[in-house]
């Protein structure tokens, strides 16, 4: 049995960006009954436990205050149905989980860039993937098994508990602990991705049609000058794979995507007038490719140049606006932005907390490295898109509180209410969730 009384010394915690840090107890569950003994016994001392996955949230979302429950040991695939109903354990990371369904003929429908996630984190956050059809991760979510704060152990769906499965998919952690998900897989596709330079100028004057050109379409605008790199994948049978060479993949996403690129940043970084001409360099280096592989191998990029992120939601509608204003603020400011602008799109969903609840959304992601103050440049983007009722990443950085955030999603007080009554205590939550759910009947 888990007790609080008898958690192991502190351990030293940082996320993946090394932004977020703390020294707590770290316990490894293996089963949600443990889980449930540790919320339990945290309760009754009045203690605060904060799950958490693979620690890439750049946000304060899973930092924990007095204990952190790790779901490393509640991992793998536990079924996987004719119909491509698959159950898995919610510290499955999904990379683990892509290649096991890869091996069974199945894919998931869409993925973000990253795959180090483990599944329940990337729900909990909101991570999605791009194409204006299709939603994000947590649309594809058909049943959750989730321990409450109360230490009950329940399985929730659209028929069991449907209020609960309706939040609990982009639940921030505040709901209760994931211990498994069910997520509706389809048959195995791979994508035809096409690659290529572009400029933001015809991006903004044709946005709805870019986006729309293909089923999964995103782009990087560079900082400093009109380039973009285009990716339009298109979905299409496993049978007519086309990998990229080996060397063409070294070369490109490891030698001038992460390699080449860290020397940019770093050079930027000591001398910052280095940064417009670098820019201008990166965004000629990557050249135009076409290359057909498994759907996950496509979807996801190797990220090894470490960074801060804010990304925001706005209307589908309003992208080509923000972006025509970031160029203008940027181009009349002084600011040195080494990392390029991330955009992509995704359908409307009806999850009360996902950035595209509601509505057709564009996303508009802006980096800086790790270890460096994101200042101005982060602000400008929260400023634009706050004028457009823009929402922010859950894992990621922005400044915005309950009392903003009320306003941007319409059924932010149906969740809150709902992490009340579960979570009288505050058992679940942290400053973050105080700050951005409201601090509950603990505060």
């Amino acid at each position: 049995m888990i007790e609080v009384a008898e958690l192991p010394a502190p351990t030293r915690w940082r996320n993946w960006a090394g932004n977020q840090r703390a020294d707590v107890p770290v316990v490894h569950p293996g089963s949600a009954e443990e889980v449930a003994e540790l919320l339990v016994s945290a309760a009754a001392a009045g203690r605060r436990v904060r799950p958490i996955g693979s620690g890439h949230s750049f946000s304060a979302v899973g930092r924990p205050e007095d204990v952190q429950l790790v779901c490393d040991r509640l991992a793998g695939i536990r079924a996987v149905t004719e119909a491509g109903l698959v159950t898995v354990s919610a510290g499955t990371t999904l990379h683990r989980l892509n290649l096991e369904l890869q091996r069974r003929g199945w894919s998931l429908t869409n993925l973000g860039d990253v795959d180090r996630q483990t599944v329940a984190g990337a729900l909990a956050t909101g991570t999605h993937g791009t194409g204006a059809r299709f939603g994000g991760l947590a649309t594809q979510v058909r049943g959750l098994e989730i321990v409450l704060p109360s230490g009950e152990v329940v399985e929730c769906d659209a028929v069991r508990r449907p209020e609960l499965f309706a939040a609990a998919r982009v639940g921030l952690g505040a709901l209760g602990v994931v211990t498994a998900v069910t997520l509706q897989a389809e048959p195995a596709f791979a994508l035809r991705a096409v690659e290529g330079p572009g400029t933001l100028t015809a991006a903004v004057e044709g946005f709805d049609e870019l986006m729309t050109s293909t089923d999964h379409v995103e782009f990087y605008w560079f900082p400093h000058t009109d380039a973009t790199l285009l990716k339009c994948n298109t979905r299409v049978p496993v049978d007519g794979l086309a990998p990229l060479p080996r060397w063409r993949a070294v070369w490109d996403d490891e030698l001038l995507a992460n390699a080449a690129f860290a020397g940019v940043v770093a050079a930027g970084r000591r001398v910052p007038a280095l940064v417009p001409p670098l820019a201008r360099l990166s965004a000629r280096a990557l050249g135009a490719r076409t290359w057909t592989d498994h759907s996950h191998r496509v979807f996801v990029s190797r990220r090894r140049v470490r960074f801060l992120e804010m990304e925001y939601a706005v209307p589908r509608e309003t992208a080509p606006h923000v972006l025509a204003e970031l160029r203008r603020v940027h181009e009349a400011s002084d600011w040195r932005a080494a990392f390029p602008v991330e955009v992509r799109t995704a359908a409307a969903d009806d999850i009360p907390l996902s950035t595209a609840s509601g509505r057709d959304t564009a996303y508009i992601a802006a980096h800086v490295p790790a270890g460096s103050d994101p200042g101005c440049w982060f602000g400008a983007l929260e400023r634009l898109a706050g004028e457009v009722g823009g929402r922010p990443h859950w894992g990621k950085l922005h400044g915005l509180d309950a009392a903003v955030l009320r306003e941007r999603y319409p059924r932010f007080d149906e969740v809150v209410a709902l992490r009340d009554r579960l979570d009288p205590a505050g058992v679940l939550g942290n400053a973050y969730l105080d700050r951005v759910l409201g601090p509950g009947a603990r505060g």
